[in-house]
């Protein structure tokens, strides 16, 4: 039978189809274009399994909408996030589909065979570093309760906007195919349920290929699998030892013992032996000697790049909203200063320190004795290295910095040739480890994108606040108040439009859009049965917030009393974030700790609480609505 679907077909009004992608047992895959968010590319998997009887056909239909609610509920940007599922009648026949978001971009089988044909693999830095971009992935699903089930370069995608890897192809959807095949199969007219295995031979522990026994630690077995397959250009049917099913790989590669002795342990084939979180690999990882980290047995491998978008095809931008977050795909390219830097600190590293500082500008060397001399001088590559920072972006960063400081010296190349030269070489490798130090404290996963982030995380953020029923502005109250912090010299409302600075902000605003998700800096409040009173305390470190959302009728008399011992400590609330004839908060950033006046709309009030301070302070919130009966609760 022909497939009726065909290259300009327009499904439901809205999805034009662009090409097929692929099909498997479940049915195809397309590309299209979606018709309601601007032509915007989306991915259709169309729902087809060949299976027999009317039985099995309903029982993989529920299946399938079983695993699409789970696919509905992950919410990250390196999952490709779900948009509907839908049903549509085509030549008589019915069709179920589900809608993803397109990722573009190459995945990792892929890369590896274009490496292949010129004699190169993955380095262990690089491996490394696709492991802890990936591991907080893992750990998300499986915090949810959600298995990959299905881990290979297949179905991990380098994705073009940001640099990262992208999970792809979860097993639950082919899961109905196979649950229909081996839990259902006809045996003397009667179905007999069997168990349900499914994962690549080789990639899957032996567990989850013969009895169907699947848990976290698959998901790790499989990914260890997949990093040494990057490490060796070699199959896992080519690494195995087929007598003990134990996987002999070292005498192909020479890897640091660390990364080994951890590969190891994922791939033990005892569930007991492995480790049993990603959480734990990650520290794993993170504990390994960075010395070790550089080992390579192949040739540099070509950089993965997309074409630079210059500063005129960016919109004007600040950090007052979401909308205005600064947008940028790529960085502003390192200077000419960077590449004399470079010469002049191994030349300082070759002597053995910094003692040729002197003269004119002793002074200022040992006012900062803290800053280099008490600390190893380190390779300053190496140093981004450890820390996941691409270069190009850094000096970037450190050349914003220091021509703001030093404004005379914009336009002039550093050089060695004078004390004095040398001295403003020094004041820019001073102003390179304060930022290095500074950038230190944002977690490891968001710091290695730095550079990286695009208005695709802008177009995230909203959909997610959306789900989480908070206002752009109270989202950028926590961001900024961690910006802040870090960056006191920062004014708020800065444009950082194309500059280093800005990436360093969206970088902070994904580190707070995953504390509002966890719920560690989210709270909704819910009323006793009766009363509309609610005391709330909590504890606040140095540049964190808060936000409570609280679901109030309009009319009502609304008193909010902040107790905080500070008044660095500030206050914001704002209507519900629906609510368009107000786009400003009832009070923002206020010292003031009591407000009283009148709701303006039914919805969820949202209250910020951050703090601008350098210690820990505890503080108390209270809220009290009065006139009418909150009948929600």
């Amino acid at each position: 039978m022909n497939n009726p679907i065909y290259p300009g077909l327009i499904l439901t009004d809205r999805y034009k189809i662009i090409k097929q992608l692929g099909h498997g047992g479940f049915g195809r895959t397309y590309l299209a274009e979606d018709n309601h968010r601007f032509q915007e590319l989306c991915v259709l998997k169309e729902f087809a399994p060949q299976v027999q009887g009317s039985y099995a056909l309903q029982k993989s239909q529920e299946l399938f909408e079983r695993e699409a609610g789970v696919l509905y509920k992950l919410q990250h940007p390196q999952i490709p996030g779900f948009r509907e599922m839908f049903r549509y009648k085509l030549d008589g026949e019915g069709y179920l589909f589900l809608v993803q978001d397109y990722i573009k971009g190459k995945t990792y089988r892929a890369l590896l065979e274009n490496r292949k044909l010129q004699g190169k693999f993955f380095r262990e830095v690089e491996v490394i570093n696709f492991l802890l971009q990936l591991l907080p992935v893992l750990e998300y699903i499986h915090n949810l309760g959600v298995i990959h089930r299905d881990i290979s370069p297949d179905n991990i995608i380098l994705q073009t906007s940001d640099k990262l890897p992208v999970l792809i192809d979860f097993g639950g959807v082919k899961e109905t195919v196979t649950k229909v095949a081996a839990e259902y199969a006809h045996k003397g007219g009667a179905l007999v349920p069997q168990a349900t295995k499914l994962g690549k031979v080789g990639y899957a522990p032996d567990e989850q290929m013969r009895l169907g026994i699947i848990n976290n630690d698959s998901d790790l077995y499989a990914l260890a699998v997949t990093a040494l397959v990057l490490l060796t250009g070699k199959e896992p049917s080519f690494l195995i030892d087929t007598h003990n099913l134990t996987f002999n790989w070292r005498q192909e590669i020479n890897i640091s013992e660390n990364l080994g002795n951890i590969l190891d342990k994922m791939l033990a084939p005892k569930p007991s032996d492995r480790f049993s979180t990603a959480r734990q690999v990650i520290q794993a990882l993170e504990n390994v000697p960075y010395s070790n980290n550089l080992a390579t047995t192949q040739a540099p491998p070509d950089v993965v790049s997309t074409p630079p978008v210059g500063a005129g095809q960016l919109s004007s931008v600040t950090t007052m909203s979401v909308s205005q977050v600064p947008v940028t795909t790529d960085v502003v390219k390192k200077s000419s200063i960077w590449p004399t830097i470079l010469l002049v600190l191994v030349t300082i590293f070759s002597m053995g320190g910094i003692g040729w500082i002197a003269g004119n500008f002793w002074l200022e060397y040992t006012s900062n004795q803290n800053i280099i001399v008490n600390k190893k001088p380190e390779k300053l590559s190496d140093r981004l290295q450890l820390l996941g920072i691409d270069q190009s972006f850094f000096f970037s960063l450190v050349d914003e910095f220091f021509y703001n400081q030093y404004p005379q010296k914009r336009g002039q190349t550093l050089s060695d040739k004078t004390p004095e030269d040398k001295l403003w070489q020094w004041r820019w490798y001073a102003i390179a480890d304060k930022l290095a130090y500074r950038l230190e404290t944002i977690t490891p996963d968001t710091r290695r994108r730095l550079g990286n982030y695009s208005k695709d995380d802008i177009y995230r953020w909203r959909s997610q606040l959306t789900r989480l029923n908070i206002s752009s502005t109270a989202f950028n109250d926590l961001t900024d108040a961690g910006f802040i912090h870090l960056f006191s010299e920062q004014t708020r409302g800065r444009n950082l439009i194309g500059l280093p600075i800005g990436q360093v902000w969206q970088a902070i605003a994904t580190d707070t859009m995953k504390d509002l998700q966890n719920r560690k800096s989210l709270e909704e409040v819910r009323f006793a049965k009766g009363s509309l009173r609610e005391i709330l305390k909590g504890t606040l470190q140095p540049g964190e917030g808060k936000i409570y959302l609280a679901w109030l009728q309009d009319e009502q008399i609304l008193q909010v009393r902040l107790e905080a011992n500070s008044p660095q400590v500030l206050l914001s609330i704002y209507p519900p974030r629906n609510y368009r004839r107000k786009t400003k908060g009832l009070i923002e950033d206020s010292p003031k700790n009591q407000w009283i006046g009148e709701t303006i709309t039914s919805g969820y009030y949202q209250f910020v609480v951050v703090s601008n301070l350098d210690k820990t302070i505890e503080y108390s919130l209270e809220l009290f609505a009065k006139n009418k009966v909150n009948s929600r609760y």
